[in-house]
Formats: structure tokens, C-alpha cells, sequence
């Protein structure tokens, strides 16, 4: 099917899973299946919470040893994937191909219910799950449900007090990075939001939108 080779038949029965769509491996709790055993586990890691794999210098813990071992990278500056347009430069393969896409607008996973489309699948599957209603990540202090862990994280800070985002230069401390970045521009006077009408700039897009409402009127 697709001419690729492996050192072991084991290895290649699992890979012809890909091409058969047989998923043998099923989640007792959402009904997700996998073609291997070792997913089906990575999944289920991820339902407990379990993060057996830590950082001896940060602590940050991971589900995957392979996680693990890319971030180390983070600490050893070792970045061996260049962009050949700006030169950055990052730590795996993957976020290289995303950062491409961003250059040249990209954007092959769409959305099948409204066709907005993703330089990124996660970006794709966590979007799709405002269309299907599905928030699987509780807070066990409110209740309040969301679609990604990474926002039910943002949203722990609110209960926590935790702000761990602060300014250089006043010292004012964020719970969100963006937040952060969007009170710098106080600082600094950047204003990257301008009307097209009057050339009058802003410092976030929702006041540039408010503003526009002025013209359209």
C-alpha cells in the first residue's frame, strides 16, 4: 500500500492496522479505540492524570518518555531545526513544520461542520469539540467544564490566586501569558490593531472591532 519497511513482522501488522482501520485497543470510559496497546495506555495516562516521566532539572512531568526526552532539548538549547525563511530555530521537527505553515498560510485540516481550517490537527480536534458539545475536563471546585485541559488549567488560577505571569516593570501579575503580552504594550506603546478608515491603532483586537463599529454606524 504504501512500500514502507520494518525490521519485525510484529511491527508490521501494527502498522497495516493504519491501512485496515482495525482498532482493537478500546477506552472503557469515551469510546475511542486504538490500533495499539501502547496508545490505548498513553490515552488512558492522560484520563488519570498519570505523568510517570519528570525533569530532573524543572520537575515537569510527562505521560511519554519520548515527551520527556524533546524536552530536555529546552534546557540543553539544543534546537536543531531551522527555519531557512527567518532562522529560528526549534527543538522538533513538528513545530518546524507548523511554524512553516504559518509562513505560507497553510491550513490542511478543516473543519467539516463550518470549514474553518487549522495549520495544526489538535488545533482541528479541539475546535470540533464545540460542535460536538464534548468537554471532557471538569473543575472540581465549580463544576465548569471545558474542551481543552490547557484552559481548565487557566481557569484553576482564578480559585488558586496563582498568577504567575509578572511585569518586568510594574510588577502587575497575570494568571494568562496573553494577558501579560497584551498590558506590555501599555509600556511600550505598541499598538499592532489599525482601522483601515482612519489609521487609529490599538493595543487589542476587541477595541479595534468596537472602534469599526464607529464607521460601519
Amino acid at each position: 500500500m504504501c512500500n514502507k519497511s520494518f525490521t519485525g513482522k510484529g511491527r508490521l501488522r501494527k502498522h497495516q492496522r493504519l491501512h485496515d482501520g482495525v482498532r482493537p485497543y478500546s477506552c472503557g470510559i469515551y469510546n475511542k479505540s486504538f490500533t495499539q496497546q501502547g496508545n490505548l495506555k498513553k490515552h488512558q495516562r492522560v484520563l488519570d492524570g498519570e505523568r510517570p516521566y519528570s525533569c530532573s532539572i524543572c520537575n515537569k512531568s510527562f505521560t511519554e518518555q519520548g515527551s520527556l526526552k524533546k524536552h530536555h532539548r529546552v534546557h540543553d538549547w539544543d534546537r536543531p531545526y531551522s527555519c531557512g525563511i527567518c532562522n529560528k530555530s526549534f527543538t522538533q521537527q513538528s513545530y518546524l513544520k507548523n511554524h512553516q505553515r504559518v509562513q505560507d498560510g497553510e491550513r490542511p485540516y478543516s473543519c467539516g461542520v463550518c470549514n474553518k481550517s487549522f495549520t495544526q490537527q489538535n488545533h482541528l480536534k479541539n475546535h470540533q469539540r464545540l460542535h460536538d458539545g464534548e468537554r471532557h475536563y471538569s473543575c472540581g471546585i465549580c463544576n465548569k467544564s471545558f474542551t481543552e485541559k490547557s484552559n481548565l488549567r487557566k481557569h484553576q488560577r482564578v480559585h488558586d490566586g496563582e498568577r504567575p505571569y509578572s511585569c518586568d516593570m510594574c510588577n502587575k501579575s497575570f494568571t494568562q501569558k496573553v494577558n501579560l503580552k497584551v498590558h506590555l504594550r501599555i509600556h511600550t506603546g505598541e499598538r499592532p490593531y489599525s482601522c483601515g478608515i482612519c489609521n487609529m491603532s490599538f493595543t487589542e483586537q476587541s477595541n479595534l472591532k468596537k472602534h469599526q463599529l464607529l464607521h460601519d454606524g
